[in-house]
């Protein structure tokens, strides 16, 4: 089977996150979205999402469409495979998948298939802080999915293991830490590595070639993507891959990006002190959405990164490529390409920022190619508009 996960209005609720990825790239749980439809699918996949994105993430040939913002479990699997030709599966007006041989799109699909009601709840991802409201939910389905008549690697007897909802992939290691799964599974990926004195609490999982540094503090609901170092105290956080979090300092209620860093005792506050529901800043209506949150953290885009004793406000919105240092709490919403702190923001040039960005893709033995540059820059420009200093 062949799929192609399409982005709806969902791509616009989710940014910064999607300025630089479709929706379906977005990681929950252990896995991107993407890769959980495939591997509940068996099937190649592709993209069908904004032109300039399409480059790096294409279509492919395909007659299964499935909305990339929506998660799958085993009922909603049943649904989508038991489509046929021309019918669309929606729920309250959302096209969670079509079947068709025909050019047919998400935006008309309502009007030209025939409708399928689909009844059940499901993992419906709309905006930045449903990534981390979700990821205890679809890390249980993840690792429930993944493990499924698998065993385990052993680990050093060093460690210290509470309850059994436990895996490690081949070539993970740690040693003198403690994994607590009694409220919830932990998985440690392809070469992972635990070092010395961590507690580790579920539900959790560490991806592929990733690290945990010395007594590090990670409470649940948290996921580490691929090819990412960590530190520090960590809590219901999701991390998506070759990003840095590596030294002291607090994440909680947090969505950090790709390619990322955050310098040594940066703190995020999650709760206000008057205990009030917090905001985050809406790229669509351009002023700040109650989430009906209490606690909410940093949202930060991918390339973004922070100096050394950054203090986040709870409800901070840092975009694509974001530089931010300096004394003091800088505003909650950083545009994209900002260049400051709370002294004042300026634009960060995109050939200085280029320039850094080919230095860290060379430190992953990795080059920054013109698919990359091409998207970097397409985002300097579509987001000029927020960058008022």
């Amino acid at each position: 089977m062949k799929i192609n996960l399409f982005d709806d209005k969902a791509w616009l609720s989710l940014r910064p996150l999607t300025f630089t990825r479709p929706v379906a790239d977005l990681r929950l749980g252990i896995l991107t979205i993407a890769e959980k439809w495939a591997k509940h699918l068996n099937a190649d996949f592709g993209y069908l999402t904004q032109d300039y994105l399409s480059a790096k993430y294409p279509s492919v040939v395909a007659e299964m469409y499935i909305n990339g913002s929506v998660c799958p479990d085993e009922q909603l699997v049943n649904a989508i495979t038991s489509l046929r030709t021309n019918q669309v599966l929606v729920k309250d007006n959302l096209v969670i998948a079509y079947y068709t041989k025909d050019n047919i799109n998400c935006d008309n699909a309502l009007s030209k298939l025939k409708n399928v009601n689909y009844a059940s709840i499901f993992t419906h991802i709309q905006f930045p802080e449903d990534i981390f409201k979700n990821n205890h939910i679809e890390l249980v389905k993840d690792f429930a999915f993944i493990t499924k008549g698998r065993t385990s690697a052993v680990l050093s007897t060093t460690n210290t293991f509470l309850g059994d909802q436990f895996f490690a992939e081949e070539g993970a290691k740690a040693e003198c830490s403690t994994f607590n799964s009694l409220q919830g599974p932990i998985y440690l990926g392809k070469n992972t590595e635990v070092w010395e004195g961590c507690h580790i609490r579920g539900s959790f999982a560490l991806c592929e070639d990733s690290s945990i540094k010395m007594g590090a503090k990670i409470y649940g609901q948290t996921t580490i993507g691929p090819h990412s170092r960590i530190g520090g105290e960590i809590n219901n956080a999701v991390i998506w891959g070759y990003s840095s979090k590596g030294h002291e300092g607090y994440l909680g209620n947090a969505v950090m990006g790709q390619w990322c860093n955050i310098g040594a005792d940066s703190n995020n506050s999650n709760l206000k002190n008057n205990y009030a529901e917090v905001r985050l800043w809406d790229y669509e209506k351009e002023s700040f959405r109650k989430t009906g949150l209490q606690f909410c953290g940093l949202i930060m885009a991918d390339h973004a990164k922070c100096a050394i004793n950054t203090m986040f406000n709870t409800g901070t919105i840092a975009g694509v490529s974001a530089n931010i240092f300096g004394s003091g709490f800088p505003r909650n919403f950083i545009p994209d390409f900002a260049w400051g702190g709370s002294h004042g923001f300026e634009v960060y040039g995109l050939a200085k920022m280029l320039d850094t960005a080919k230095k860290v893709y060379e430190r992953r033995g990795m080059a920054l190619d013109g698919t990359e540059i091409a998207i970097l820059t397409h985002v300097f420009e579509e987001t000029k508009q927020y960058r008022r200093f």
